[in-house]
This record gives structure tokens, sequence and C-alpha cells, in this order.
């Protein structure tokens, strides 16, 4: 128990190194071309969880197929979301990352605020970090959703533990299965915010 809370410290400590890295490692999502790949969800992977389809109950894996209640369609209608450079993450692994939550929040009904001239209503600025222990690497996210004026609305965080790629440590042991599972997660959970914020 210990130990665990000492590798909690030992993450947020991460993190908050991570949020002060240089340029080189932010990634800038509008640079990526939208890809025409079809999303394939990381539930295949064993060893990764799926916390969104458990810990959030009113997140459904797929809206089309559960009807969503019109008030909560009405506010998902009226969101543009601006992702924010990802911080912390190498190029290689948030490149997986982007590409996925462009695709999962199209298919969530979520317009993405592009450079053209589109003013978001949200803004999602992620935080990342890995830990490597054994045969497995968690990468530990953290998003803030904030509003056009800068003003923190809603926080979500989590950690994906994988087994380790291509015998490497860090960024370069996380598959991109991985990353895209977050993106899911991470686009479920906006979605369920603002559903419960229509009421």
């Amino acid at each position: 128990m210990r130990r665990s809370h000492m590798t909690t410290v030992s993450l947020l400590a991460a993190l908050a190194l991570a949020a002060c890295t240089n340029a080189k490692d932010v990634l800038e999502p509008s640079a990526i071309a939208p890809q025409s790949t079809q999303a394939v969800p990381a539930a295949g992977t064993a060893a990764a969880p799926q916390p969104s389809a458990t810990t959030q109950p009113s997140a459904p894996a797929q809206s089309a197929t559960t009807p969503v209640p019109a008030k909560s369609a009405a506010v998902i209608a009226r969101t543009r979301l601006q992702v924010a450079p990802i911080v912390g993450a190498s190029v290689e692994a948030a490149t997986p990352l982007t590409a996925e939550l462009q695709t999962r929040a199209r298919q969530r009904g979520i317009t993405l605020a592009g450079s053209a001239g589109q003013t978001p209503t949200h803004v999602l600025k992620g935080y990342f970090s890995t830990m490597s222990e054994g045969k497995d690497t968690t990468v530990i996210y953290v998003w803030d959703v904030y509003d056009p004026a800068g003003n923190r609305l809603h926080r979500i965080n989590g950690q994906q533990k994988a087994p380790s790629v291509n015998g490497g440590d860090g960024w370069a042991a996380v598959a991109p299965e991985t990353m895209q599972a977050i993106a899911d997660q991470t686009i479920d959970q906006f979605a369920t915010w603002l559903g419960s914020q229509a009421g």
C-alpha cells in the first residue's frame, strides 16, 4: 500500500514536470492531416483496462446504437472542441492519440474547431507521462477542459497500462493502440460530462 502511495506521488511529480517540457515535446493536433482509417478500439488488448465502459455508466460505447437524450444531443451539437498541443508525449505517441480523438469526436457528434476561424466552445489540454514496470508500461494522462476565456471547467484523468512494445522504455514502449484507447475514453468521458451539463 505504501509503495502504491509513493508511485502515485511520483506520477503526480512526473505530470507536473511534463507540463513544463519544452516545445519539441508538444504536438500541435491541427498539424495532423485527417486520416481515413477506421477507428479500431484497443478492447482486444487483454492487459489494457477499459475504465470508460465500466466506471462511466452513462457513457455509451457507441452513440449510433444508444439513443441520446434530446437536451444532451443539443448541447453536444453546439459544442466546438479545440484540442490544444499535447504536452509530455512524444510526437510518435501523440500522433495516433490525436487521430483517434478526431475520429471518436466525429462518432460522438462533437465538432472539432480547426484553425479555419471556428471559435471553440471548449478547449482540451492534455498532459502525459509514462512509467515502465517490468514488461508493462503505464501511460498517465490528465486532460483539463477550459472555456474560451481560460477558465477550467472539468478534469479528466486516468492511466492506461499495457505490455511494453519494441523492447523499449518510456514512450518507445507505448503501442499506438494504447494511445487510441486513451483517446476513446477521453472523448466518451467528455461527451458524458457535456450531457450532464444539459440538465
